[in-house]
């Protein structure tokens, strides 16, 4: 793994905030304002986090493992640059998402839900929240809710070469996330309106779009 492809997984979580917001926002400001008056929230809200960033991590260290081992023993190294050039084709289809002109991450999201129904009633196993140790495991579950922006980034991870490079490239994604999802509850519902404007949206999608090009070029450049 590289920098670049580090730096890039931090870049789509921090631009994907307004999806972010849309797809687990709201689970967290419910875990949010379940808390007791007298408790301070900050603790859930910080354990919540780390437990949806491990799930990330978890993920992309699996499918970063399992395509290096692949490709190890196959000894099909060049097929490396066919799974980069995949990556940045879905960067590019998540920039034409993020600017409302192509809805087709919805569909991916719906393969996952297959598993999410297996997994989510997991959740409601650990509510209400009865301390902060528990919003971790709650975060856990969560972390795998089928999301086309998680997806975008796990493309990263499985070009990344390595079971560890998987994991710090959602690692950085994850980190991505933070700023957005910190911002549960009342400030959430404030800056919703800010992310969701069309022109936030379309600047942040000509960054990711620029960002996939780039990529895209290298892969060609490896392919040719």
């Amino acid at each position: 793994m590289t920098n670049v492809d580090f730096i890039g997984a931090l870049g789509i979580g921090l631009l994907g905030a307004g999806h972010c917001l849309g797809m687990c926002g709201g689970v967290a400001a419910a875990m949010s304002f379940g808390v007791p008056a007298e408790r301070a929230k900050w603790p859930y809200i910080l354990l919540y986090n780390l437990g949806r960033i491990t799930s990330y991590i978890v993920a992309g260290t699996l499918i970063g493992g399992a395509v290096a081992s692949l490709l190890a023993l196959s000894d099909l190294t060049h097929h490396l640059a066919v799974l980069r050039l995949f990556a940045a084709v879905m960067m590019l289809l998540l920039a034409a998402y993020m600017a409302q002109l192509w809805n087709g991450l919805s569909y991916i999201e719906r393969i996952g839900s297959k598993l999410w129904r297996y997994i989510s009633p997991l959740s409601s196993k650990l509510m209400p929240l009865r301390s902060p140790l528990y919003a971790y495991p709650f975060g856990v579950v969560w972390g795998w809710l089928p999301c086309g922006l998680v997806y975008s980034a796990l493309s990263w991870a499985a070009v990344a070469g390595s079971a560890s490079g998987g994991g710090l490239v959602m690692l950085g994604f994850g980190l991505g996330t933070l700023p957005a999802m910190l911002t549960v509850g009342a400030f959430a519902e404030r800056i919703k309106p800010i992310l969701n404007n069309r022109l936030v949206r379309l600047t942040c999608a000509i960054m990711l779009a620029v960002y996939g090009l780039y990529t895209l070029q290298g892969a060609l450049k490896l392919l040719i």
